[in-house]
């Protein structure tokens, strides 16, 4: 009797403890668990041959936020033009100086890009004390001119064609001392060293590679020179209207002979200097009576910068006993202590 009872109480705790095991895994307890564990799974890096390449991808961007977009570069607000009838500019041109091609017809006749009433406004011989003045003027009028700046100048004033770069006007070269490449004793190797010291020179001024644009001292061209620079993809100019500022016995003929000779051309290349005294007084007065004469400014600039030679950059640094050691602002250096 006592075994049969044994027997039957065991077997009723048995039915029990399986019925407990079965409540607990049908729970809703046990329910919630089961996505969790699924989602863990998920988030697991898989074998490259698990799944697709674009399964991954969906994969991962369920299972991990998607990053904020990167914001945007910063872009510099163009300066807005304060003066309401500023002459202006009213057309860039982008010049592809493969080969050295040759604007001015004075000299070169190829490229007549020009229509009626545009003017390219062009300073020599720079920089100089005068040329902030040539600068301001131009700012004033909100117009823009190619500079051919002499190599030797840029080493007496770098800041001051620091801020020609600046101000968005385009950087060419005029040599490195002036000397005029078409005289008798002047050698090929000569002149090459003219050329890539002059630009040389500029770049170490403005800190960045000039436009390959040069115009040939006193306008001296020879075809060796002509041809050197064709190898080096550096146009070359001339001019049409030629301001003879050099000469001129004051601003106010300086201004009449830009005039008369462009009232006649109707359009052209203006040779003016930004060294010259007269010049910089006279330009507030003929940028206004370019306006009001109906003449309009083109800009030119390069469709590719000139690469400077390192050979001859290595030579202007040695001939100048230019330290090694990084250049530094003038206002790290000097500071004034009392005025």
């Amino acid at each position: 009797m006592r075994n049969a009872l044994g027997l039957m109480l065991a077997t009723v705790v048995s039915a029990a403890v399986i019925a407990g095991v079965w409540f607990w895994t049908s729970s809703p307890r046990a329910d919630a668990a089961a996505p969790q564990t699924v989602a863990a799974r998920k988030a697991e890096p898989l074998p490259a041959t698990a799944k697709p390449k674009d399964d991954v991808e969906v994969t991962a961007s369920l299972t991990k936020p998607a990053p904020p977009p990167a914001p945007a570069a910063p872009v510099a607000a163009k300066p807005a033009c304060t003066n309401p009838d500023a002459l202006g500019v009213s057309r860039t041109v982008i010049i592809d100086t493969t080969g050295g091609p040759g604007f001015g017809f004075l000299q070169y006749k190829q490229f007549d890009f020009l229509t009626e009433k545009e003017v390219v406004l062009t300073f020599d011989d720079g920089p100089w004390p005068t040329t902030p003045a040539v600068l301001k003027a131009l700012a004033d009028e909100c117009t823009k001119a190619v500079f051919f700046p002499v190599g030797k100048h840029t080493t007496y004033h770098p800041e001051i064609l620091k801020q020609v770069a600046a101000a968005g006007h385009t950087v060419g070269s005029h040599t490195w001392s002036h000397a005029h490449l078409d005289g008798k004793k002047m050698t090929e190797a000569q002149a090459k060293e003219e050329i890539e010291k002059g630009f040389s020179a500029v770049k170490m001024a403005i800190n960045a590679a000039p436009a390959p644009f040069f115009r040939f001292p006193g306008l001296g061209h020879t075809q060796p020179a002509q041809t050197y620079l064709g190898t080096r993809n550096i146009a070359m100019f001339s001019v049409d209207v030629d301001s003879n500022d050099f000469k001129s016995s004051g601003p106010d003929q300086v201004i009449n002979n830009v005039m008369t000779k462009l009232d006649k051309q109707g359009k052209g290349i203006i040779l003016m200097h930004d060294l010259q005294k007269h010049t910089a007084t006279a330009l507030p007065t003929l940028l206004r009576r370019l306006k009001a004469g109906g003449y309009k400014v083109v800009l030119m600039k390069a469709k590719a910068q000139l690469e400077t030679l390192a050979e001859y950059d290595a030579m202007l640094v040695k001939d100048l006993k230019v330290p090694t050691v990084a250049s530094r602002p003038i206002a790290s250096v000097v500071q004034t202590a009392q005025e």
